[in-house]
């Protein structure tokens, strides 16, 4: 007889159970057991009953004794598809990590200890409970009485070794439906329902014993007798009526009051239509090469170079319009929260209904209900940060990845996934096509368009021929020489000055929150830093307090300094707190609103910011990066850049590609309404080539610069990087540990007579930020070719991961980094 065996990856935590576990199939499970879903099985010596996931099953010939069996199937479909466990077995090869945080990315938000599947009774039950077979009728039975019973509870009361494909069977005969849900705190959500008792008789047969003069019981008849159902808050609104009256009606018998699900829905009621638009010739251009590729099933990519404000998100549009007419479905990536809204709007203002929204801002249950509305085929188009690209589609047509140079969508938490990569994978999984567009694309995806890896579109204008806003390069040495101390140049000033009086908006930059970026002692110069991180602390004046923005640590600001008891202890730098104070004094007239982490992190804050300044109510919007891409503002004519040198200067081989993107995108805010748009930059380094460069909108300029420094001096796309972080809470500890790994790997890549590699291993050193959240921090960078990559994260999964249980590195964690965005 066939034996059949299951791999499951088991849900504990601990880096030695990290693998699948081979468990045989009881024959009377077969028929019920799938790829994706979940099982009990006996674990250990104890045999604890535990669940895991079914990652592949296959037919077994060998002697079987020793393996043990699964005990229970929890599921009555897969939760994850085969293509998805497919896609977290690649991130988790290729970014070195657990295959539990791997699979927890293509999951149902939550706990997969927590996730159940639910049975629910469909409302038109009776009428079709007649062609039931007797197994069928006593599952049914069991349903009526319990209905809303979870799968695992049914099993219980009923024993039938075909269960599984009896409830299979109820569900194709339209009288139930299965769901996933979440047992935990987060409970269904459940409306009060209303609908009439008997629709067979006629209206007049229904008004009879309804007393003439009782006009709001008559009303609210004749409004159910045209519809299914209503929710209770929906009929009293629209018939503008007491629920005393509709309870007068259920003790008459007329109508029904029951508690119905709704699925909570994060999209706002009020959105307007958006309008389809007619292409230019460029845009047009760029929907039929993309779609044609997409009719003769090519799969490639595409890259849309397009300037600010050339219409992307209208080719966006209509792209997916063709996609789900051809019965696929489209994710939609935009790399920040407070663009979600604003994309949201047009995709909803467009395809109604057919759109989900997925992003860390939503509440636990809000983000399982566009999960389950995604998993159930209820919509189309799925929306959001990051995260998205795991969206749990069946029939994937697309991804579009919006401003595509965005560091967000690189992940800091394990997996250290890039989202980029990640869709460009599963792309390749699913048989879909992958769009990117950015005005400022990353060096490393304009070099895949020169090595034809990714086909190239170029839109160069702005829609309706309107021009690129003229940018002007402030010297701010010159505004010093000049005795201007402000932190506002002269032209600066008198153009905020002039868009006030013209009743226009204008945003100003500064990549940095809080009032000033650190509390030092002019006498001794001694700094308030962290204790838990040892980074200077930043002064928000609000609060009055020092806030460490990497571990959240605050304390007052000292009074005297603590090292040399001076009173000589002052606020230095600027953020964006103090330029909103600033402001508000130099222009007490305006309306001035400030948006950054701080003004930003309770729900929804962020969109009701940019609903403000979208209705005019704002006159300067101060913010930090999330206000410099994808905002349309037709009233904004005057963008500020406050400090350009802020990323300029930072120790990173991408600080220029960074400054050129900042620079160009912020600027890319202003005139994209009916009138000509302004920047105005301040930098202490105005002739550094990217500032220059930005001035211009000089892109492809920039990229000829900046990619022969990146082959000079080694760095991607030329080569890759991998990078390690030795960290724990002894610092003695971690760098002993740092210096094994070093040396560990030394030894096995010259074992592999591979001493080109070790060449190119700088470190180990202590990291740039040498403590945080009270762990010291040491750092080790890999540098090598794409075709040594594999062999490079071979030896370092052996020395790091395989061996992180060993007693040398007790204590001590891991922190892999494969292509990092930043390594400072």
């Amino acid at each position: 007889m066939k034996k059949f065996i299951a791999q499951v990856i088991v849900d504990n935590k601990t880096s030695n159970t990290d693998k699948p576990y081979t468990y045989l199939i009881k024959e009377e499970m077969l028929e019920d057991i799938r790829e994706g879903m979940r099982v009990v099985v006996p674990f250990g010596m104890g045999n604890r009953l535990i669940k895991g996931i079914v990652i592949n099953i296959e037919e077994y010939e060998k002697e079987f004794t020793k393996f043990k069996y699964i005990e229970d199937v929890l599921d009555d479909k897969p939760i994850i598809s085969k293509e998805m466990i497919d896609l977290s077995f690649w991130m988790r090869d290729y970014y070195l990590s657990s295959y539990l945080d791997a699979l927890h990315l293509v999951m149902p938000p939550g706990n997969i200890k927590e996730i159940n599947t639910y049975i629910n009774l469909k409302k038109e039950w009776k009428e079709k409970i007649g062609d039931l077979g007797p197994k069928e009728k006593e599952i049914f039975d069991i349903l009526i009485k319990n209905d809303g019973i979870s799968f695992e509870n049914l099993k219980k009361l009923n024993k039938d070794k075909n269960l599984r494909r009896k409830v299979i069977s109820l569900e194709e005969k339209g009288l139930i439906r299965t769901t996933l849900e979440i047992d935990t705190k987060i409970r269904k959500k459940y409306e009060r329902y209303v609908h009439l008792c008997n629709r067979e008789v006629l209206l007049d047969e229904l008004l009879l014993d309804i007393d003439k003069r009782a006009n709001k019981q008559i009303e609210i008849l004749e409004f159910l007798y045209n519809i299914d159902e209503i929710s209770m808050k929906e009929l009293l609104r629209t018939t503008n009526t007491s629920l005393s009256v509709v309870k007068t009606l259920e003790e008459k018998g007329k109508v029904a009051i029951y508690e119905k699900e709704v699925l909570r829905d994060p999209i706002p009621d009020d959105i307007c239509k958006y309008n389809k638009h007619e292409l230019t010739k460029q845009q047009k251009y760029c929907v039929e090469t993309i779609y044609s590729d997409i009719k003769k099933g090519k799969c490639d990519k595409f890259l849309i170079h397009g300037v600010t404000g050339s219409g992307k998100t209208e080719i966006y549009l209509q792209l997916i319009e063709k996609i789900i007419a051809s019965g696929k479905q489209a994710i939609v990536l935009v790399p920040e929260i407070s663009l979600t809204p604003q994309t949201v709007e047009r995709f909803v203002g467009r395809f109604g209904d057919n759109v989900a929204v997925l992003h860390s801002k939503l509440s636990n249950g809000e983000r399982f209900d566009e999960w389950r509305r995604i998993k159930e085929d209820k919509v189309k188009i799925a929306v959001g940060a990051r995260s998205a690209v795991f969206a749990p589609f069946n029939n994937l047509g697309i991804i579009i990845i919006d401003e595509e140079h965005e560091n967000s969508y690189k992940s800091s938490m394990n997996p250290k996934y890039d989202a980029i990569k990640v869709a460009e994978k599963r792309c390749e999984i699913e048989g879909a096509s992958l769009v990117l567009g950015t005005a400022t694309p990353s060096i490393e995806t304009y070099y895949r368009t020169k090595l034809s890896e990714i086909k190239l579109l170029t839109l160069d204008e702005r829609i309706n021929n309107k021009n690129l806003p003229m940018m002007s390069i402030i010297d701010m040495r010159e505004e010093l020489d000049k005795g201007n101390k402000s932190i506002l140049s002269i032209e600066l000033y008198k153009a905020i000055e002039e868009n006030l009086k013209n009743k226009k908006q204008t945003i100003l930059f500064l990549n940095r929150r809080g009032y000033s970026t650190f509390v030092s002692c002019r006498k001794c110069g001694y700094v308030v830093k962290c204790d838990n991180c040892d980074v200077s602390m930043t002064y928000h004046f609000k609060e009055n307090k020092l806030k460490c923005h990497y571990c959240g640590m605050s304390l007052k600001p000292p009074e005297v300094c603590p090292k040399c008891g001076s009173k000589y202890i002052k606020y230095f730098g600027i953020g964006t707190e103090k330029i909103e104070e600033t402001i508000k004094n130099y222009f007490p007239q305006a309306r001035v609103a400030r948006m950054d982490l701080d003004t930003t992190s309770k729900k929804n804050s962020h969109i009701k910011i940019l609903n403000r300044m979208k209705k005019g109510e704002i006159d300067i919007l101060i913010g930090t990066q999330m206000i410099t891409k994808g905002l349309d503002f037709p009233l904004v004519t005057l963008v500020g850049i406050i400090a350009a040198d802020t990323s300029l200067n930072l120790p990173d081989f991408r600080s220029a590609e960074r400054t050129f993107q900042l620079l160009t995108q912020v600027g890319g805010r202003a005139g994209r309404g009916d009138f000509e748009g302004k920047v105005i930059v301040q930098t202490y380094n105005p002739s550094h080539f990217s500032i220059q460069m930005a001035k211009n909108y000089e892109y492809n300029e920039f990229y000829e610069t900046e990619i022969m420094m990146r082959k000079e001096f080694k760095y991607p796309p030329f080569i890759d990087i991998l990078d390690i972080v030795i960290y724990g809470p002894e610092e003695e500890r971690v760098i002993n540990s740092a210096k094994k790994v070093h040396s560990d790997i030394v030894k096995q890549l010259e074992k592999e007579s591979r001493r080109d590699l070790v060449e190119n291993i700088f470190g180990p050193n202590p990291a740039p930020l040498e403590k945080l959240k009270n762990n010291y921090r040491w750092q080790i960078l890999f540098k090598c070719n794409k075709n040594d990559l594999d062999l490079l994260k071979g030896v370092i999964k052996r020395v790091c991961i395989d061996n992180s249980q060993s007693k040398h590195y007790k204590s001590i964690k891991f922190n892999i980094d494969v292509n990092p965005n930043s390594i400072l």
